[in-house]
């Protein structure tokens, strides 16, 4: 099995210390930087105050359990959580899902199977917080400031709001600046191109587009192209 690229953090909070000692050194044989608590409270400090990867959490704990130990991460961090247990009942499992855990994993388990499941999360997780990023970013076209999480632009001491569709097809257009991008390109990408949507909607939406953000008296921001579709240039 390759190593990973990277170092990824994880904290176990597992009280059996021969559990313990063993996914401390398959994840670290496989190239993940560990960290133990044996304690529900002394691990739940030190979830709190480092940032992890993923965290691996028991549910039987001394001092605090594994299911208030969750509650109180899921009320400061989003930091992903796999509950490592024996308690394999439906409703523990549901209990431990709704408490914020990510994944639930009964003992005994394959260590492959917990390889495999931290891979999936800690995949997830980086995407999630990629998209996340993406949308907090502002992009800045010609005079235009686009915040697309808001769905606002901001032209001179101007905010201008816009509708789900307006920011799509504004932020398609942005993305293909200098290329002209067909009106059934854009049906596609706004609308999922549902057959029942006449090709013109995307002439009706663009014309709402252009009223908004178009300063009075001076070229519009989209051109037309004739028979084909749109395009800005930057």
């Amino acid at each position: 099995m390759s190593k990973l690229d990277t170092r990824k953090k994880i904290l176990i909070i597992e009280d059996e210390k021969n559990l313990a000692r063993f996914l401390d050194l398959e994840l670290s044989h496989e190239g993940y930087e560990t960290s133990v608590e044996g304690n529900g409270r002394s691990g739940l400090d030190l979830a709190l105050s480092q940032n992890w990867d993923v965290i691996l959490l028991d549910l039987m704990l001394p001092d605090l359990n594994g299911f208030e130990v969750c509650r109180r991460i899921r009320k400061e961090k989003s930091t992903p959580i796999i509950m490592v247990t024996a308690k394999d009942s439906v409703l523990d499992r549901v209990a431990g899902l709704d408490d914020g855990a990510d994944d639930y994993l009964v003992k005994p388990f394959a260590i492959e199977e917990l390889l495999a499941r931290l891979r999936a999360l800690i995949r997830r997780s980086e995407a999630g917080q990629q998209t996340k990023k993406a949308e907090q970013q502002q992009i800045v076209f010609r005079d235009l400031i686009i915040e697309p999480q808001t769905r606002t632009v901001i032209r001179g001491n101007e905010i201008i709001q816009l509708s789900k569709r307006e920011s799509s097809l504004l932020l398609i257009l942005i993305e293909n600046a200098n290329t002209v991008v067909a009106r059934d390109e854009l049906l596609k990408n706004v609308w999922g191109y549902n057959e029942e949507v006449a090709t013109n909607v995307v002439d009706v939406y663009i014309r709402y587009l252009r009223n908004k953000i178009d300063r009075p008296n001076r070229r519009s921001y989209i051109q037309t192209v004739r028979g084909t579709g749109y395009v800005m240039h930057s």
